[in-house]
This record gives structure tokens, sequence and C-alpha cells, in this order.
């Protein structure tokens, strides 16, 4: 149980949202904050900017690689950092250093993209990569700190409360970013087809700015109102050993003792697996519509419905663990999931469209919250940000196998209705998985290595 279970959580609005304690609602304004370079940079706005403006020198589909490129190098960076770094965070209690150094660097790379223009692809990739590495790196430290301010009783409704933030505040600067995108005299710029290109180009990299300032503005609160967990070591480690040996050994430790920590395994493995399926579909939703001839200011507005869309439901899904069970909860968000893809193989308009943005909106939030908080619970918190890396190296190359299952179907089908019933395969096997987790067993085994720490 973590620090806040002493605390007696009152009764009313906020108590059955999970934002009931001033530190939560700072914690969950981190989603808010980042979430705004989920949607306009890594979603909506930057990719079109990408290949549009930035790869204008070049064809397409060569841009369209090189986005693909950068996606795979950050990757392969956070991949390898981040149960190192999260490993070195935890011996020196420094997850929030960590966090403000990678979101940082996200921030500044983000509001450099203003300098973007047309033929400058490198920079474009290179500003990508390093606000990409900066929102993930920061994630892994933000997310690690959930098992130490939420009980075990909290930590559904804080994590599915905070991916509701994440709707409404990514949702709001994406709706403020295209409104003055599609007409710049909104905010006083000049509108006109004979504009010169840095001009026709600015609504987009003012965009790009406001990402930053967002970010940095609404990191604050997390800042100022979570404390850094307590520092605690092992038996075997001593309060001025070296970090990086430190955190060599204890990655070596908890590679070897892995079966120890089987439920948490099964539950990362498992949602590798499911969120891979729900992530193709994210990345695949636009071209998929672009394919079945649904127009681009549709596309853009069913992005806009999954968020807005998700904000209830990822609150509900956090009131709905709490009556079935997270595993069950989970588990029914994944059979959605299954009928998602069903019913977008017979789509044909953009009514249809907006129905499966609405369906979307109503299991994406909560299913992935769920899963991190049931991670949560199943971590020793003493290295909960070891294990949270390896929970972001896990979801991030499990993000690989979804879409080459997506483009192999569509060379055996021949068009993208065939390819998305195959993305059912996903959410079968991750959901058979998860049905398999022991969630008291794993539990119990990381309380228990909680047990045999002390505080340095």
């Amino acid at each position: 149980m973590s620090d806040a279970t002493a605390v007696t959580a009152p009764k009313g609005f906020l108590n059955a949202l999970g934002l009931h304690r001033p530190e939560l609602r700072a914690w969950a304004m981190y989603d808010w904050a980042v979430s705004a370079m989920q949607t306009v940079i890594m979603t909506a706005v930057f990719p079109i900017y990408f290949i549009s403006v930035a790869g204008a020198n070049g064809t397409p589909e060569a841009a369209t690689q090189s986005l693909a490129n950068a996606n795979t190098v950050a990757a392969v960076v956070i991949a390898i950092l981040g149960p190192i770094l999260g490993a070195i965070a935890d011996y020196q209690a420094a997850k929030k250093k960590f966090l403000a150094v990678f979101m940082m660097i996200g921030v500044f790379a983000t509001m450099a993209m203003y300098f973007i223009q047309h033929g400058d692809l490198f920079l474009a990739a290179t500003l990508f990569v390093l606000s990409m590495a900066g929102a993930t790196g920061s994630m892994t430290f933000y997310e690690s700190l959930l098992p130490h301010i939420a009980s075990d009783k909290e930590v559904d409704r804080v994590s599915t409360a905070a991916y509701a933030f994440g709707y409404i505040g990514g949702g709001l600067l994406l709706a403020l970013n295209l409104a003055w995108i599609s007409n710049p005299a909104l905010i006083g710029l000049p509108v006109g087809d004979d504009l010169p290109r840095e001009q026709a180009t600015l609504p987009a990299r003012l965009a790009f700015v406001s990402v930053g300032v967002w970010w940095l503005l609404f990191s604050i609160p997390l800042f100022r109102g979570v404390r850094e967990p307590a520092r605690t070591i092992e038996a075997d480690e001593t309060p001025r050993g070296n970090p990086f040996v430190a955190a060599f050994s204890r990655l070596g430790e908890t590679l070897r003792e892995l079966r120890q920590y089987k439920q948490a395994f099964l539950v990362m493995l498992a949602f590798t697996i499911y969120n891979d399926g729900i992530g193709t579909i994210i990345k695949m939703a636009t071209a998929f519509g672009t394919e079945i001839g649904i127009a681009r200011a549709d596309l853009i507005t069913a992005i806009l419905i999954v968020q807005f869309v998700g904000i209830p439901f990822a609150f509900a899904f956090g009131a709905l663990a709490g009556k079935l069970g997270t595993k069950l909860s989970i588990l029914l968000g994944l059979a959605v999931y299954t009928g998602i893809c069903i019913f977008a193989y017979g789509i044909n308009s953009s009514r249809e469209f907006y129905i499966l943005a609405i369906l979307v909106g109503m299991v994406q939030g909560g299913t992935q919250a769920l899963s991190r908080s049931l991670f949560a619970s199943m971590v020793p918190k003493h290295k909960s940000g070891e294990f949270f890396g390896f929970y972001s190296v896990f979801e991030k190359f499990g993000g690989i196998l979804g879409p080459l299952v997506f483009s192999i179907a569509i060379g055996e089908t021949g068009s993208s209705r065939g390819a998305i019933l195959w993305v059912i395969g996903f959410f079968v096997v991750g959901g058979a998985l998860l049905t398999r987790v022991n969630i008291p067993e794993g539990e119990r085994m990381a309380r228990e290595a909680d047990a045999r720490t002390h505080t340095a």
C-alpha cells in the first residue's frame, strides 16, 4: 500500500473521479499537458506539415518514409535509455528530475519546429525525434509516480481520470490550432492564396509553438504538487553507491527474477499485444478513411470526436473497474474493439466513420488507462521507474508488429477493409493472455519485494 493509503478519501464528486486530493489532481495535469503534443504533433497537424512542407522537395512517399524512420529512431532511443534511466531514478530518488529533463527536451524541440520551412526535411525529422523522445521519456517517469501517490483502491480511478484530463487538454488545444490554421484571421494573420511561403505556413508553425508553451505551462502543477517518493534501497545496496552500477545491477536482478514477477510480466506481454491492435487502429485510421473516400475535413472531425467522447468514458471506465474489477473491464474494452473492427469492414460514408470514431472514443482511453493502473499495482514501488521503463519498451516495440501485419494483410486482401479484420487477432491473443493474470498474486509479490527494502 502507498503512503496515500492512510488518508481517508472524502466522499463526493471528486472522490468518484479519483481526483479528491491535490497531489492526484496535480499528477493528472501532466496528462493534460503532454497530450497536446500527442494530438497536434504526433497525430493531426505535424504529420501533414512534415509531408507537404518539410518534404516538399521530394515525393510524398519519401517524406512519409522519413516520418516513419523518425518514429522508429525515437522508439529505439527510449527503448535503450528507458529501463536504465528508470533504474537510476529509482536508486537516486530522482524521478521528477528525469521527468523534467525529458520534458524540457521535448518542449524546446517542439517550439523549435517554428523554424521548419519548405524542404527542411532533416531539421523536421531531427526535431520530431527529440520531441517524441522527450514526450515518451517523460511519460516513463510520470507513470512511475502513480503507485506512489495512489493507494491500491484509488489507482484505477486516478489513472482513468488522468487519461480523461489528457483528452480534454489535447482535444482543446487541437481544436484551437485547427481553428486558426483554417482561418488565420482569428489570430490576426493575413489570409490569401498568394501569400509568401513563410507567411502561408505561419499558422501551423505557431501551432507548434503553442504546443510547447502548453506542455510547459500545464506541467507546473505536477512539479509543485507531487512529492518525489522517498529513497529506498535494497539490502545489498549502499546509499553512496555508483548510480550506474546500481542501475545495471538492478536491471540484471530484475531480468533474472522475472519469474518472481510473473504476473506483472504477463500484464506487460498481454498489453503489448492488444495495445498493438489499439495502436494500429489509431495509426491507420486516417489512411483507412482516405482510402474509402472520407474527406480530410471529416477525418479531422473524427479525431476531435475521439478526443471529446473519450473524456466521460475514461472516467466511466474508472468507475466500471470498481464494480467489475480491472481485468474484466479491460476485457470488455477489447470485446468492443473487436466489434469496431467488424463494423469498420463495412463502412462507406462519413456518418459511419463518425460512428466508428464515437465507438473508439468510448473504449480507447479507458482500456489503456486501466492497463497502466493494473501494471502499477503489480510493480515494486522501489523499482517503479525501472519497471515502467520496461513497460515503455514493450509498448513502443509492440507498435511495430501491428502496422506490419496491416501492410501484409493489405497485400493479401487487396484493401484496408480486409486488413482491418486481421487486427482482431491482437485483441483475441492479448485478451487470452490477460485472462491468465492472477492479480492478487502479482500484488503480493510486489509488496513483499518492497518490504525487503529500507529508507536511505
